[in-house]
This record gives C-alpha cells, sequence and structure tokens, in this order.
C-alpha cells in the first residue's frame, strides 16, 4: 500500500465524536512546530473529511449524533475504496492543505472513530490518536450544537454504538493513543506532553485557553432530566452504564 513516509513523514488521525474535543485536541497538536495540521479552510472545523473526494463524509450518514446508526458510514481494511490509488489520491487532495515542510500531518474528523482500519489499510504507518468525553456531556452538547430537537436517550446510543465499533476495530490498529476530554481539559499540558512521548516529536510547552468545567453545566441539566429520560427511553439502560464503565464513565455522574 501506498505510504508517504519513506522521509519519515507520517499522518496523525484525530479519532472523536462531534464535540468530544477533537478540535481542541487538534488545536493543541497543530502548535507542535513539526505538525502540520488544517487552518482557514472554509470547511467546517476544518475536517479532512470536507477536503476531500475518495469517501462519504458523516452528512451521508445523517450527520452528527446520527451517522454510526448507519452500518454504511463503518470502513474498515476491506472496504472497496482500499486502494494505492486512492491513498495517494487522498493524500494529494490533503497536502493542499498542509505545510509539507515539516514531518508530521494531522487531520481530523468525528467518523475517524469508526473508520480507523480502513485509514491505516490506506496509510499503514499513520498513528491513531482518539479522545472520549463522557456520553451524558456529548449527547447534551451534540443537541445544543446540531440537533435542537434531538433526543438525549438517542444521542447517548449514539455514542455506545459508535464506541463499540472502536472498540471492536482496535485490537486491528498497530499506533494508537487513546485519552479522555476529561483529562485534557484539567491538565492539557500533560496530555499533550504524553502524546508527543507517542509520536516520538519533541515535547514542547503550549499556551491555549481550555475549560475545565465544560461538562458542569450538562450534567446539571442530565441531573434534573435523568429520571424521566431512563423511564421514556426503548434503549437499554443497563448496556449504556455497562459501556460508560468501558472508559471509567458512569451515567449516575
Amino acid at each position: 500500500m501506498f505510504s508517504i513516509d519513506a522521509d519519515q513523514r507520517t499522518i496523525i488521525f484525530i479519532c472523536g465524536l462531534h464535540r468530544s474535543g477533537t478540535s481542541l485536541l487538534h488545536e493543541l497538536l497543530k502548535k507542535h512546530p513539526d505538525i502540520s495540521g488544517f487552518s482557514n479552510t472554509g470547511v467546517p472545523k476544518d475536517e479532512g473529511q470536507h477536503l476531500q473526494s475518495i469517501y462519504p463524509p458523516a452528512k451521508v450518514f445523517g450527520g452528527p449524533g446520527r451517522f454510526g446508526f448507519d452500518p454504511a458510514s463503518f470502513m474498515d481494511e476491506h472496504h472497496p475504496l482500499v486502494s494505492e490509488e486512492n491513498a495517494r489520491k487522498l493524500f494529494d487532495e490533503w497536502s493542499h492543505h498542509w505545510d509539507l515542510s515539516k514531518s508530521n500531518f494531522v487531520e481530523k474528523s468525528p467518523p475517524n472513530l469508526v473508520r480507523m482500519p480502513f485509514l491505516q489499510a490506506l496509510f499503514p504507518k499513520a498513528k491513531f490518536v482518539t479522545i472520549l468525553r463522557h456520553p451524558v456531556a456529548v449527547a447534551y452538547a451534540t443537541k445544543a450544537k446540531f440537533h435542537k430537537k434531538g433526543k438525549i436517550d438517542e444521542l447517548i446510543e449514539h455514542w455506545i454504538v459508535c464506541h463499540q465499533r472502536f472498540l471492536d476495530d482496535l485490537p486491528r490498529i498497530k499506533n494508537h493513543y487513546f485519552l479522555r476530554y476529561e483529562d485534557l481539559a484539567s491538565d492539557y499540558q500533560v496530555e499533550v506532553s504524553k502524546i508527543f512521548q507517542f509520536l516520538g516529536i519533541q515535547e514542547v510547552s503550549l499556551s491555549e485557553e481550555v475549560s475545565s468545567t465544560e461538562n458542569l453545566k450538562y450534567f446539571e441539566k442530565w441531573n434534573v432530566e435523568r429520571e424521566e429520560i431512563l423511564q421514556s427511553t426503548r434503549f437499554d439502560i443497563q448496556q449504556w452504564e455497562k459501556w460508560a464503565k468501558a472508559f471509567s464513565y458512569s451515567l449516575d455522574s
């Protein structure tokens, strides 16, 4: 398969649902002097999914908070779009927005969470950084940003479905780093330094305004609405808690 890094250049894919902290992480990583990310591209959140013509973006499958309900949004190493030609074309399309004098190129798009085997098949030496955020916070933040009339239980279920797929795919991913949004927001310098170590590049000090209390407003709403939501949902609440705990979360907090 096509490899861009015969000269030690590497693509870093940021993975994580909408409203999980992918934009924050992207902004932090591309501050490194040897990492190039997308900026001022004119597409939503400078996401690579909107800067290419090889594979369908999340909106084709329902968009934020919904794309994971369509199994066609899941892409693996056996997908018919996996080819050397497509790898070359994809890199070419993205490269127009990267500084090619640098050695590391970062791309972030929420559907990456359920497409890691596909992306690895195209770029075998790619590295993946996945960021997760509490399902309640993701649900309320997604509702506020994208689905004013959306149902919290459906948005939590979407979180579960996508992260089930993530865990199914993970054993096949060669170079992967995982972190939680809450840890990044609490001390971003410590967390980003760990990522730099994973990437094998020099650690640098960063400066960024990061709030560590963003989740609180969503938990306040959840505490008010929780019982009504749990009593009326058609989904399996025990499964919710099981999957939340798999990532050290709980629907009780």
